[in-house]
């Protein structure tokens, strides 16, 4: 029987070219880099919004970016899913949102609960998590990056702790995206294809795991 893996993110998950504000080519966004390297018998469906938080609200722009929110939708629509894997957390560490890695790990915890009780059609068994920490932060001369992320570099070094330690205690499986992809100095935050394409390699061990392939 095919799997479902539902791949839930940001910019990063939707593609954000860095040097400008085109998307990257499908095949080397990291959800279909990822299926490259798994059997055919798994389907990747990638919903990435650029900008999302975990449960913060952005009135800044016109679309709904709060993780929580939306997430239930999206469980109902693809079910039934065997595998939720979450790369989100840069934009809760814009200074006007959460601000810290805390509190995007503290969104996390709301996003792990969603997935585990929400009222599935067939809810035996759950959909597996693989929590994903991001790349992090680096230096960079965008006065847009370095006015929305205030300490965000610093912050964003700190996400893969949190986000280890909620694993280890809520029983999910963790990936650092970081040990594997570097973001750009063009803009500090978003990844060139080659960095992009790293996440989806990297992650194939720990899926193939987690799914038992």
């Amino acid at each position: 029987m095919t799997k479902t893996i539902l791949a839930y993110g940001d910019s990063l998950t939707w593609g954000v070219n860095p040097l400008g504000p085109s998307r990257h080519e499908s095949v080397n966004r990291w959800p279909v880099v990822l299926q490259t390297h798994l059997s055919e018998k798994v389907t990747i469906i990638a919903e990435g919004l650029r900008g999302r938080t975990t449960v913060f609200n952005d009135y800044s722009v016109g679309e709904d970016r709060q993780g929580a929110r939306i997430l239930p939708t999206l469980l109902a629509t693809h079910q039934p899913v065997d595998l939720v894997i979450i790369l989100l957390g840069t934009n809760d560490l814009k200074s006007y949102l959460g601000g810290s890695a805390a509190s995007a790990a503290q969104g996390m915890r709301r996003l792990i609960e969603i997935v585990r009780t929400y009222p599935y059609l067939n809810p035996t068994p759950l959909p597996e998590i693989i929590i994903v920490s991001p790349p992090h932060l680096v230096e960079t001369a965008d006065q847009n990056t370095n006015q929305r992320f205030i300490n965000g570099i610093s912050e964003s070094k700190k996400l893969a702790m949190f986000y280890s330690d909620l694993c280890d205690e809520l029983e999910c499986s963790f990936f650092d995206a970081a040990s594997v992809a570097y973001a750009s100095s063009v803009d500090g935050i978003h990844l060139d294809e080659t960095n992009s394409k790293a996440i989806g390699k990297g992650l194939a061990p720990i899926v193939r795991m987690v799914l038992g392939l």
